[in-house]
């Protein structure tokens, strides 16, 4: 190989995080918590996919908020009550799947008879336990969470539920943790996620809820990362969208994220695009989640440093060598972290779009050294696929 050739050791580029991942949770694991720094591969079924991910990714020893799951097991005791499955069975049996107006007046039905139902006095007790070892393990009395839905159906091969279900930020107190859970139960019956499943050929039944409680990231910014260029499915580049604060303004549509293009070899920024940020959700010192109006350069300032750009970009590529496959990550900059320490990763999941394409037989057409070094230096050091 020629010496002008760069080999990145993605292993010893890994930035330094200083964040609560380093030491174990002092808490106890039972069948309605699942801590992230305890996960193991048997309990993907009782996690879903986003809380699998997130233990997948500490056990990788990538900088993770600390945080728990709480089980399907704990999902499953409501059902118990045959009185809630029936009138829960009826509803769906009356849905006009071509009737969307109705449909978002049944799922709201379904949703209040859930969230009515009292939560197992065993699974408010250990959701009360958890929360008060992640407080003392955080040393913060009260610590901001983040509650948020884990289907055990997203981020299948051939189906991706994310972004269906709720999730609830800035939750303080155990009992509004406990709270929170039940509206994220509630929300395997939103009207999205009804009509998709219907559209997939999914039983609503042959799908449970787990629910993650993860320490609040504050965000100076946050973002996604494609470890492929997703217009083009070029593996030698890492996709980097980014905004000022939380990323509700970019889900929601009101932002246009700014754009990067990062090189994975030589982790040189080949592409940016600055947009014009009007606003920003950011939590505010009363402890809610506030819409606010960027004004003055800000709006057009990078919402990202190039030293941000490339942590980001190295701890996604470690992603995508972790799991074997491109990934979709999401990443955020917790602010009160140090500078070039603050990166931190939030949620990693398959990239689903070029992933699935046919690759194209290496029979058909000739042989270019160059490109098998630069695809052998940028694509996964292993084949796993991601159970």
């Amino acid at each position: 190989m020629c010496e002008s050739c760069p080999i990145v050791d993605w292993e010893k580029e890994l930035p330094t995080v200083r964040s609560f991942t380093a030491r174990r949770v002092d808490a106890a694991m039972t069948e309605h918590i699942v801590w992230y720094d305890r996960y193991e591969h048997e309990h993907k079924p009782f996690v879903g996919g986003k809380n699998a991910s997130l233990g997948e990714m500490m056990m990788a020893e990538l900088p993770v908020p600390p945080g728990f799951a709480v089980t399907t097991v704990a999902y499953d005791q409501i059902w118990r009550n045959e009185q809630l499955v029936s009138k829960v069975n009826d509803l769906l049996r009356s849905i006009d799947h071509d009737d969307f107006a109705a449909n978002v007046v049944t799922s709201e039905k379904i949703r209040a008879l859930v969230e009515a139902e009292p939560v197992p006095e065993a699974v408010v007790a250990d959701i009360h336990a958890a929360y008060e070892a992640l407080c003392k393990h955080c040393g913060v009395e009260n610590v901001p969470v983040a509650v948020r839905s884990s289907a055990t159906a997203e981020d299948l091969p051939d189906a991706s539920f994310a972004g269906q279900q709720d999730t609830f930020l800035w939750i303080i107190g155990a009992d509004a943790v406990v709270e929170n859970v039940r509206k994220c139960w509630s929300s395997i019956f939103t009207d999205r996620a009804i009509a998709y499943r219907h559209s997939m050929g999914y039983l609503h039944q042959a799908i449970a809820m787990s629910v993650g409680v993860q320490k609040m990231v504050d965000p100076i910014s946050s973002g996604v990362a494609f470890t492929l260029n997703p217009t083009n499915g070029d593996k030698s580049q890492v996709a980097i969208d980014a905004s000022w604060g939380l990323g509700e303004a970019v889900v929601s549509g009101e932002v246009t994220p700014d754009n990067f293009l990062v090189d994975k070899v030589l982790r040189e920024v080949i592409k940016r695009e600055i947009s014009d940020k009007g606003i920003e959700y950011c939590l505010t010192e009363s402890g809610a989640v506030e819409k606010l109006e960027i004004t003055g350069d800000r709006r057009t300032a990078p919402a990202v440093t190039d030293e941000d750009l490339t942590a980001i970009a190295i701890l996604a590529r470690r992603a995508e060598k972790h799991y074997g496959c491109p990934q979709d990550v999401e990443w955020a900059l917790d602010k009160h972290l140090p500078a070039g320490e603050n990166v931190v990763m939030l949620q990693s999941r398959p990239e689903t779009v070029w992933s699935q394409k046919p690759k194209k037989s290496v029979s058909k057409g000739g042989y270019d050294a160059m490109s098998s070094i630069v695809s052998t230096l940028v694509s996964p050091l292993h084949d796993k696929k991601q159970n």
